[in-house]
């Protein structure tokens, strides 16, 4: 079996989730790796769990960008290694320059923490086990998820099919009132242009068991664990 990278950050408060997901659930081996760390260690897949790291002080994810265990997740990257972003993570992922735009405070100034419905807009290592177009329910809890970039990066990424991951309602129709933060087209999640590496706002490792009311987030992380054994 794979083994499964979970950054720790001051802060991290899905880490023991998403351990426990790849472990306790998909039956990988997981394992942490503390912030200050300049390897990785043995780690077929990096995961950078959500959270509040370092108190989200200056911007989410400002600081933990420049943790000395970043230029080894940045190098991963560039050898082809999946990188998945979740939440915090996602917003770490941006500050640390491995994905474009930012995550701004939502509109309203209103922490969501509720259910969404996200389609799934590109094919790639992330969401090879579901259809395009597929709708998926997943939770999030985020203060700061609105995907904001200049209009020039928001066209690069349509035209390049990196917008991995859209708000829409439960049928999978584009509406206002889905979008819970106001991210500009509605993205969710988005993908580097190789699309190793993946950063989205909902949490897939709580939408993995019946108990916890959507399975839906269970195909995504099991594709982490696949892609991560071919490799």
């Amino acid at each position: 079996m794979p083994t499964i990278a979970v950054l720790r950050f001051p802060g991290s408060n899905c880490d023991d989730d998403t351990r426990h997901a790849f472990a306790g659930v998909l039956g990988a081996r997981a394992r942490f790796v503390w912030h200050t760390e300049r390897t990785l260690g043995q780690a077929d897949a990096v995961v950078v769990p959500g959270g509040f790291s370092y108190g989200d002080y200056l911007r989410s994810g400002a600081l933990a960008a420049h943790s000395p265990v970043m230029e080894a997740v940045r190098a991963f990257a560039r050898r082809g290694g999946l990188v998945l972003g979740i939440c915090n993570g996602f917003q770490i992922l941006t500050e640390a320059g491995l994905l474009p735009g930012a995550l701004a405070q939502n509109e309203g100034l209103r922490f969501a923490c509720h259910d969404v419905h996200v389609r799934v807009e590109a094919d790639g290592p992330f969401t090879r086990a579901f259809g395009k177009d597929q709708v998926l329910r997943l939770p999030i809890a985020h203060h700061e998820g609105r995907y904001v970039a200049d209009e020039a990066t928001l066209e690069r990424l349509e035209g390049e099919g990196r917008v991995v991951l859209r708000y829409v309602g439960a049928n999978g129709e584009a509406a206002a009132s889905a979008n819970p933060n106001g991210s500009l087209r509605a993205i969710a999640g988005i993908s580097n242009e190789t699309g190793n590496v993946l950063g989205m706002m909902p949490h897939p490792e709580r939408a993995l068991e019946p108990l916890l009311g959507s399975v839906d987030g269970r195909a995504l992380l099991q594709a982490v664990v696949d892609a991560a054994v071919v490799a």
